[in-house]
């Protein structure tokens, strides 16, 4: 196991790379948006995200963003699997990771030599989040999907974002269902969701987040967030920062 601590600027993009270890990606602080032929991942302080030997993956910084990282060898890699997964973390495996990093960056073996079979431990253990935002190769569906990644609140509808990217709204309904396996709607509401997730994390105010995220109140915001995520937003942030309940 190798670590590394880097520290990135508001707005920073990290182009694609691979690694040709494993990498475990965790932000310590901020929020990033990692992008791998899989999937996009909004990656709050509360998640960190796997990814596999060989990944293609870019990473786009949405503030100041304190990145800790560690890379595993093949063999140590293998039990993860050969896809990308969002791994929760919780406080142990938190302050593990940085006791690993601080402890490579000092060349302290023998710390790194204790707390390396605990730490994978905890990553073994850690609870997985299915949540994941597919992505588009059809270069008129990318187009479309990027520019509500770029301001999920957009109130565009179909038949408004066809005619930006040069298409009929039908055809790119049919490319919605046919490449995303979802329906515009539902993309944009996974959209809106994780970029609530993220900024919520961050300490915003519901009620910010949820006028935003493009929603004429916060109930509305709240309903949609249950809907999907099958918890209250006050109830989501308690569960993953593993607060008492009130």
């Amino acid at each position: 196991m190798t670590a590394l601590a880097k520290d990135y600027p508001r707005g920073c993009h990290v182009p694609s790379h691979r690694h040709r270890r494993g990498q475990l990606i965790y932000a310590a602080s901020g929020v990033m948006q990692v992008t791998t032929r899989e999937g996009i991942w909004i990656v709050p302080p509360q998640r960190s995200l796997w990814i596999p030997i060989g990944m293609p993956h870019e990473i786009q910084m949405e503030g100041r963003v304190a990145v800790r990282m560690l890379y595993l060898d093949r063999a140590t890699s293998a039990p993860f699997g050969a896809h990308c997964r969002v791994l929760a973390v919780s406080s142990l495996l938190r302050e593990l990771v940085l006791a690993a990093v601080q402890a490579y960056s000092e060349r302290d073996a023998a710390t790194m030599h204790l707390a390396m079979p605990l730490l994978l431990h905890a990553l073994h253990n850690a609870d997985e989040a299915p949540f994941r935002i597919p992505v588009p190769t059809d270069p008129r569906l990318r187009k479309a999907c990027q520019r509500l990644l770029d301001d999920a609140s957009r109130p565009d509808t179909l038949e408004q974002l066809a005619t930006r990217v040069g298409a009929s709204s039908r055809t790119l309904a049919r490319l919605f269902e046919s490449e995303l396996r979802m329906s515009f709607v539902r993309w944009r509401q996974h959209v809106r969701l994780a970029r609530a997730i993220s900024q919520m994390s961050l300490g915003r105010p519901i009620k910010t987040v949820a006028r935003e995220a493009g929603y004429a109140s916060c109930s509305a915001f709240c309903s949609m967030f249950h809907r999907i995520i099958g918890a209250s937003p006050t109830e989501y942030l308690r569960q993953v920062e593993g607060r008492p309940a009130l």
